[in-house]
């Protein structure tokens, strides 16, 4: 993993370019706050040799519950590798009780965060599943195959030493080429500039609302999530409501567009608001921002409040967080030092890649984007599976240096609710001054836009809220197309300020909540309209099909 004195320690294990700590500093903070004397920790270091004593004259009764590393049969019925399982898993809750005492205890929150980091990242990594020789499902696979599992598996491993710097492939992508496999709803670009192209989407219906609908993606990642295979695209169920949809696609920056920032991005949505309208003569537009995407699109809100600006007639947000406050695992990248240096080195390499930005994300998680892949590819010798979203993740983008510096400045000073300085298209930030009505939604298992943070923003702006919870985490809670089974969302007419008196007095509903956007957002969409006969206008002709040029335009270094 990361060691401090190497050129590039992000490029392994995400680093300090993205304000996230090295293994060597967060496993520091992880000993210190352990350590700190208190009677959690004496209390344990009676519990360990109890728990595991027991464990040895097979008397724990500690079960591995939901944890699906231990699925296979063997964990529970062979009493070697049920002991095996009980005292790691002994160990495991041990720490885990520890750093949530701290919690009570009052300890910084940020120093518990970068603990409970480095925790998580060892304890995953110290799992008996990770090795061939203590993992059941591992020694059948190879007695089956004869020792093809092991072949295989070793195969996998150099792989990825060779040219996934030591971190286990996540998805075979060969399924998934952009244009022939996803992003493929019809339509065209109709406007391009340096910093996005303006996709236009081929109606699907004899009538359409008149009032038109801009998507604004995240910068960080290709808008296809939003495009997936048909039966699991947004873009697609959007246009079957009768919602004309737009869409913009960001440039895959390099080092010599680093000096692109919020003015510049913001800028990019507005001019794109004149192109929707232009071409369909409509006096004002919807909005609708997913993640970072969002943070663009209210800075832009913010500054046409301020100028009398009516271009927008409502907006919606998909997991994006306004609110940084929340404790969140989000919070071990909060130390000031890490962040300036975070800025300094994308300052340095004009953009943050989309290696670095990537492994980041997938250190918060590294049973379910490390380890995962490390029992499915090496140790029982498989593929890398082929699945779409996971096929999106691992095509990336870069971000510029001085857009990542200002998201690490609003991550530090939760500037977008204090102000704290932030000016956007000369305009400082007073987001109670957006008084259009506004849809949020949060995910109730997100562990990068907590859905708690999310609900933050219907006290945020000025306008009149409507929150819908949805299920599952960040990206899946976005490709959630109506009709799995096992969807769900919840509902509320009113918006209280604290979001579990929400919760406790919501609705559950089955289905996705796509459908409860679209019922709210038929509301805002106009009247009904015949469907444009052909896509652009003359003043935006189409220049190519979608879904672009930039979408797949590889990563520049």
């Amino acid at each position: 993993m990361t060691v401090e004195s190497k050129p590039d320690p992000a490029a392994v294990a995400g680093g300090e370019v993205v304000g996230i700590p090295s293994m060597g500093q967060a496993t520091r903070a992880l000993a210190r706050v352990l350590l700190i004397p208190r009677p959690a920790l004496k209390a344990e270091v009676k519990r360990v040799p109890s728990d595991l004593l027991r464990v040895l004259a097979g008397r724990s009764t500690i079960t591995p519950g939901k944890d699906r590393r231990f699925a296979d049969p063997a964990w529970s019925e062979n009493p070697i590798f049920r002991r095996l399982a009980q005292a790691y898993l002994a160990g495991q809750d041990s720490v885990r009780r520890l750093l949530d005492d701290l919690d009570i205890s009052g300890e910084d929150p940020r120093s518990v965060e970068r603990a409970r980091l480095a925790a998580e990242l060892l304890l995953a990594a110290l799992a008996p599943t990770n090795l061939i020789f203590t993992n059941p499902a591992g020694l059948k696979r190879a007695f089956d195959t004869g020792g093809g599992s092991v072949v295989k598996g070793a195969a996998n491993f150099a792989h990825d030493v060779r040219h996934n710097k030591g971190l286990p492939t996540t998805v075979d992508r060969e399924p998934f080429e952009v244009g022939r496999d996803v992003a493929v709803s019809p339509g065209a670009v109709i406007d391009r500039d340096d910093i996005a192209e303006v996709l236009q989407y081929t109606t699907t219906t004899a009538t359409v609302h008149a009032r038109p609908l801009l998507i604004v993606p995240p910068p960080i990642g290709r808008f296809y999530f939003l495009d997936l295979r048909p039966g699991r695209s947004f873009v697609e169920y959007a246009t079957s409501q009768g919602f004309q949809v737009f869409l913009m696609s960001w440039r895959n920056p390099g080092p010599s567009q680093g000096d692109w920032g919020l003015d510049d991005y913001a800028a990019r949505v507005s001019s794109a608001i004149d192109t929707v309208l232009e071409v369909t003569g409509q006096p004002d537009a919807n909005l609708i921002g997913f993640c970072a995407g969002g943070i663009v699109a209210t800075t832009l809100l913010n500054h046409m409040a301020a100028t009398g600006d009516e271009r927008v007639h409502s907006v919606s947000y998909g997991v994006t967080l306004l609110d940084f406050e929340l404790r969140a695992p989000l919070a071990a990248f909060q130390s000031r030092g890490l962040l300036g240096l975070a800025r300094r080195r994308s300052a340095r390499t004009g953009v943050i890649t989309s290696q670095q930005m990537g492994a980041a994300f997938t250190l918060m998680r590294p049973n379910d984007l490390i380890f995962n892949y490390v029992v499915n590819n090496y140790v029982l010798g498989n593929k890398p599976p082929a699945f779409d979203i996971l096929a999106w993740n691992a095509d990336g983008t870069n971000l510029p240096a001085r857009l990542h510096g200002q998201f690490l400045d609003i991550f530090r000073d939760n500037s977008l609710v204090t102000g704290a300085g932030l000016s956007v298209l000369g305009t400082p930030i007073d987001l109670t001054r957006v008084k259009v009505p506004f849809f949020v939604t949060g995910a109730l298992t997100d562990h990068l836009t907590p859905w708690k943070g999310c609900y933050r923003t219907t006290q945020m702006l000025g306008g009149e809220p409507t929150f819908v919870l949805s299920y599952s985490g960040h990206i899946a809670s976005l490709v959630n197309p109506p009709g799995n089974p096992k969807a769900h969302y919840w509902t509320n007419d009113t918006a209280p300020a604290d979001p579990e008196e929400w919760r406790a007095n919501a609705e559950r509903h089955s289905g996705s909540w796509w459908e409860a956007w679209a019922n709210w957002f038929e509301q805002h969409a106009g009247d009904r309209a015949p469907a444009p006969a052909s896509l652009g206008s003359k003043l935006n002709p189409p220049l190519e099909p979608a879904p672009g040029r930039y979408v797949r335009a590889r990563p520049a270094s």
